[in-house]
């Protein structure tokens, strides 16, 4: 079937064949067959991974399957298809969660492992192939199980890979064990960037398993990053009030919140996003500890709202979320005083710590720091901006994340990810003929 197809950000529509592998052997017969063609999961990643103009794309969700739980090592095999909502509702009410989850829970396993997805873990948990016993891979020369111990030079090179190695068709997980579904959340209101960082630091994120700051991007001066930071550990049943403790683990429930069409062209603007950035700052407590909250609600409050990208208009939105290391941290700095005084709008921007980096040369996590960047398409000088974030990131030793990326200039990509060439020395060996490819591996010439 041909069809449209976009990132989650809507920018670049291309037009491809959508197939549905039932199997590996679908899978392995669509690389001989097509002279071009990529997996797709739900569509979450922002650009145009996804997306293949001309070519075949794959879609993976009938690889669904989830398997029985091993309950003493917590590991199961599930099907690269499933979404993190579904591992959710399967096996939250056995007492197992995630090891790592992005902003959504509508993430595939195997869009999880081509993106080595993080989460407000990583300063403690590192990305989400840091988790997986092994996976299985189809690729144009075979269908491949590698493991961290077992071919870890195709694991690895796969983690982050955005598809471009071969097919993830199912992967062992190994979940994380907990006794309720709620969380012991603090809250702090922070005045300005500076104190944000130093409380992210110097009071120790490391006594939580999970943090984020979301910073308000378009305050100036003295106010310059203000920002709300949460903090977290899973709750355990004594923390739990008495009338919770009968259902102790329930997975996050559907939203029947839904936006139902694009919104007009300039409905988020300076003026209504510096609004919106001043209500959620003012809400927030000065200071709260304890409150117990739930998953849904922590760890992906935008599923609450269905097709909330529609919200950006009919020009889409672009994501850009950067990495600095440590040595780096100034940069921060200075990539929200060029976005504040820039006037493009920004939602709150989400500011977290990352730890240690996976092996894998396309990984996007380095020890340091991450900011991500929500910024609707249209004001003139966004392409502008952009490119100074860019100059930005890349002095500081940093890069962005391909997973979010829909314009990044391919003269950038070999300064953010030096192991570019030993990533493309696995390409080719195990795809000699270049069948695997994207929207996004062509516009940054990897083909």
């Amino acid at each position: 079937m041909r069809r449209a197809l976009t990132g989650w950000g809507r920018t670049a529509p291309t037009v491809a064949t959508v197939v549905e592998p039932a199997d590996e052997r679908d899978i392995s017969l669509a690389c001989e067959r097509e002279p071009a063609l990529i997996a797709r999961g739900l569509g979450r990643s922002y650009g145009d991974a996804a997306q293949l103009a001309g070519g075949t794309v794959l879609d993976g969700r009938a690889l669904a399957h989830l398997g029985e739980l091993d309950t003493a090592s917590g590991e199961v095999t599930v099907g690269a298809g499933c979404s993190i909502d579904e591992l959710l509702e399967r096996y939250v009410p056995s007492g197992h969660f995630v090891p790592v989850t992005p902003g959504t829970r509508q993430v595939t396993v195997g869009g999880a492992i081509a993106a080595d997805v993080h989460g407000k873990n990583h300063h403690r948990d590192g990305a989400f192939c840091s988790h997986l016993a092994s996976l299985r891979l189809v690729t144009p020369s075979g269908a491949i199980t590698c493991s961290p111990e077992e071919r870890a030079e195709v694991f690895w090179g796969t983690a982050g890979a955005m598809g471009l190695t071969g097919v993830v068709t199912e992967a062992r997980l190994r979940l994380t064990a907990i006794e309720t579904d709620r969380l012991l959340v603090d809250t702090d209101r922070l005045d300005d960037l500076d104190a944000v960082m130093a409380a992210m630091t110097s009071s120790g994120d490391a006594a939580y398993k999970y943090s984020v700051a979301w910073i308000d991007c378009m305050a100036t001066g003295a106010r310059l990053g203000r920002a709300v930071l949460t903090r977290a550990n899973h709750a355990r049943s004594d923390d739990l009030p008495e009338r919770l403790r009968g259902v102790p683990l329930r997975a996050p429930r559907a939203s029947p919140l839904r936006v139902p069409l694009v919104a007009p062209g300039g409905l988020l603007n300076a003026l209504s996003v510096r609004a919106f950035n001043e209500v959620w700052f003012r809400r927030a407590p000065r200071h709260r500890e304890g409150e117990l909250v739930g998953i849904g609600s922590f760890f992906h409050p935008l599923d609450w709202v269905r097709d909330w990208n529609l919200l950006y208009g009919p020009r889409g939105v672009v994501q850009y979320q950067l990495a600095v290391p440590d040595d780096g941290g100034g940069a921060i700095r200075r990539c929200v005083e060029l976005l504040s005084a820039s006037g493009v709008p920004s939602f709150l921007g989400v500011l977290k710590r990352f730890g240690p980096a996976d092996p894998g040369p396309m990984s996007f996590p380095i020890e340091g720091w991450t900011l991500a960047l929500d910024m609707p398409v249209g004001p003139e000088r966004l392409p502008e901006v952009l490119d100074e974030l860019d100059a930005i990131v890349v002095d500081a030793g940093g890069r962005v994340y391909l997973a979010k990326d829909a314009r990044l200039n391919p003269a950038r990509l070999r300064e953010m990810y030096p192991a570019l060439d030993e990533f493309q020395a696995l390409r080719r060996r195990l795809d000699p003929d270049d069948v695997l490819r994207s929207d996004l591996s062509v516009r940054l010439g990897l083909d």
